[in-house]
Order: structure tokens, then sequence, then C-alpha cells
């Protein structure tokens, strides 16, 4: 999800702020025109105590400082929030006043908390994606169509390899998404345009071998 955000914010001439969780992931941000990241390994937030029990202010503190290193002293406008639990408090938190959090996802947790004081009096708001209603996907396609958003596919396992494939994605050992040829016995058949897709095979490889 991360991959394809970053490429609509870039698109869109907004200034992503990209969170990863290591160098590699870094490099594939820089590679698609993203100059601000932050590597959360790196910096080793803990915004839940040893039990999971209580949040850490004080960590949403340095998120916020180390986004603001980042953007020359501005708070950022939209969060895409998908980790849950873990980060929704901080999302909050850091967000500007009359920002929005936007919640697709819940990978570490459904049930969120957050300190309401930070969303009602700063006018912050929540809303939910969960992709699209069939103009926007129409619009999607469009877009991948025109070159504008390129694949984010890391690797692509055969029918048969097809438990590794989601054991590999279990695990996090991918980048971006992972294909699986379920009609077609090798890679590249089904492709309309040629030429197009020869221009930027660049960008569409950039997940492939990392």
């Amino acid at each position: 999800m991360g991959g394809f955000a970053t490429q609509y914010a870039l698109n869109g001439g907004a200034n992503p702020v990209c969170v990863v969780s290591n160098e590699e992931k870094a490099d594939i941000c820089r590679s698609m025109g993203a100059e601000m990241i932050i590597n959360r390994s790196e910096m080793d937030f803990k915004f839940w105590n040893e039990e999971n029990t209580k949040q850490n202010p004080k960590e949403w503190l340095r998120l916020g400082k180390a986004i603001r290193e980042l953007t020359g002293g501005e708070d950022i406008d939209i969060v895409f929030e998908h980790p849950g639990r873990e980060t929704f408090g901080a999302s909050v938190f850091v967000t500007r006043k009359g920002g929005t959090i936007t919640t697709c996802a819940s990978t570490s947790g459904y049930m969120h908390e957050y300190d309401n004081r930070y969303l009602w009096m700063n006018l912050k708001k929540i809303i939910s994606s969960h992709f699209a209603n069939y103009r926007e996907s129409w619009e999607a396609n469009r877009l991948i169509s025109q070159a504008k958003i390129h694949p984010t596919v890391s690797r692509v396992y055969s029918l048969d390899d097809v438990g590794q494939a989601a054991l590999d994605v279990h695990h996090n050992k991918h980048q971006g998404k992972v294909g699986v040829l379920a009609l077609a016995p090798e890679e590249g058949m089904g492709v309309r345009n040629t030429e197009l897709r020869d221009k930027h095979l660049t960008e569409i490889n950039r997940f492939r071998g990392v």
C-alpha cells in the first residue's frame, strides 16, 4: 500500500513523508522520488509500554519532531494509517490542525486507541477507506494504463508455489506485492502495449530483486 500511496502523492504534487522499516524500503522510496523518509527501525519508537497496555505520548512528540525536521517545521496534512493499534494514537497526534487521518487497515490490531483531545480540540477528522468505488477503480486503472502509476510487484510465483508465496507474505519477506501465475506458463504474457511497457521497465521492475 505504501508503494502505491507514495506514487499517488508524488503524482498529485504532494510531499510524502515515508515511514519504512529498513534501508531497502527507504531506497525504493527514494527511487520513486520521495525525499523525506523516516526509518522506524533506526528511530526505535516505543509507542506502547512493554505490557502493551499504555501509550507513551513522549514518543508521539519524538515522531512529530522527526517529521518537522524533514518538512522545515510543517506538520502533515494527511496520514495514511494502516498499522492500526500500534501507531494510531501517534498518527492522530502528529496530524496538523484540521488534518485527516485515513484508516485503511489494522495490521497490528483493530482496537485502536487515541487521545481524543488531539482530535476534537484541533478539528481533525478520521475517515475510512477500503480502496475505491467503481468510478475510482476505473480512474486508478487509467493512471496505470497511462504509465503514471506503476506496479509494485517484487516477485512472481508459479501456481504450485502459492503456499510459499502466502508464507513469505505472512513473514513479511517481500517488498510491495507478489504475483502468482494462475493461467500463464510464464511472465509477460497478456501485455498488449509492449512499446509503452518497454519505456517504463525501470519503474515497473523497481521492486524486483530487493
